[in-house]
């Protein structure tokens, strides 16, 4: 890529975060309230469905790319459906900012668009094992691809409970995976993901604490599929598709958060279902750390994740996927800070 064409995208990425900014000002300006309960972290009612600024700056870029672009023009269709699905889990999701759906209604929501883009060809097909090496899924690939779309989409959900914290995550992590996309010449991934850092960029300044709105499900959920599946083309930047580890690492903060408390209600045998105040950043914030604080460590979370995606690169095909050890290190020592926090402030697990 010329220097000159790289300004180009960074001014229409620009042109695409005042789009969001300008949406998430109207959707400030006529809310969807959100009225605070037992679980929430805010005390007053504020408006949800900031996320709408993303969707827009992401739909809009998209619409530019099919029209002019000739670097990485949507005309594979796997991609045109998998756009098209993610606009319909966000139309869904905005529903429930408003009406409050069902869990289920939302769960079937997202398996439908998880089947779109499985069955437009997005499907893992390879696994990297330490010490194994690269395993053939099979069928199987397409079973693990479906849980990871579904799981990715609702662990992003499932985290955006504090001011800033996912708005940031996803920010630092999808810039970083624009860069990363445009090294190895995945242009497609390269324009997708500064779409929503553009999108993101426009609705951060509103969404620090203390928040003027929140990202709601129609911006949670929307990210949290659209990341999903540009990790599954992501896995082609190399033959071996160990590249499929980008965009999980890039997001680890969000999905060990995620994945530890769903594992840990599941052994107390508490409802998954059931709304909560349990997740670490949750604790975290409730022990007594400030809630800049909180989401400024899982930025820096986002940033350290993003120094071993660049180094994930330079490392030989049989220890790239050993980059995750560091990860998993930063978030059993972020594990035990908040536990020793909860029990200087006599907090429980439940």
């Amino acid at each position: 890529m010329t220097v000159p064409a790289f300004l180009e995208h960074l001014a229409f990425a620009g042109a695409l975060a005042v789009l969001s900014a300008l949406a998430v000002r109207l959707m400030i300006a006529f809310p969807i309230l959100d009225h605070p309960n037992a679980r929430s972290a805010h005390v007053r009612p504020t408006p949800r469905g900031g996320g709408v600024g993303v969707l827009l700056a992401f739909m809009a870029g998209m619409l530019v790319l099919y029209q002019v672009a000739t670097f990485a023009r949507v005309a594979d269709r796997q991609f045109i459906g998998v756009i098209l699905a993610a606009g319909a889990i966000a139309g869904v999701a905005l529903v429930d900012d408003v009406r409050d759906l069902s869990a289920r209604l939302r769960l079937g929501a997202q398996c439908l668009a998880a089947l779109v883009a499985v069955g437009s060809g997005l499907v893992v097909q390879k696994l990297a094992l330490p010490w194994i090496g690269v395993v053939e899924l099979g069928w199987l690939g397409v079973a693990l691809t479906l849980v990871w779309i579904v799981g990715c989409t609702n662990a992003v959900n499932f985290m955006d409970g504090l001011d800033g914290l996912v708005g940031g995550t996803l920010l630092v992590a999808s810039a970083a995976l624009a860069l990363l996309a445009a090294l190895q010449g995945g242009w497609f991934v390269y324009a997708a993901a500064l779409f929503l850092a553009s999108g993101f960029a426009g609705f951060l300044p509103f969404n620090l604490h203390p928040a003027r709105i929140f990202m709601g499900d129609v911006g949670s959920q929307f990210a949290g599929f659209m990341l999903a599946v540009l990790a599954v083309a992501a896995s082609r930047f190399d033959g071996q598709q160990v590249s499929f580890l980008i965009v999980p690492l890039l997001i680890f903060g969000l999905l060990f958060d995620s994945g530890f408390t769903l594992a840990r209600r599941a052994l107390m045998r508490e409802r998954l279902a059931e709304g909560h105040r349990t997740h670490l950043y949750q604790l975290a914030q409730r022990s007594g750390v400030k809630v800049r604080v909180v989401a400024g460590l899982h930025w820096g979370f986002a940033l350290f994740h993003a120094g071993l995606a660049f180094a994930f690169l330079q490392l030989p095909p049989a220890l790239k996927p050993l980059v995750v050890v560091p990860a998993v290190a930063v978030q059993l020592a972020w594990l035990g800070f908040v536990v020793a926090r909860m029990r200087a402030a006599g907090i429980g697990w439940r």
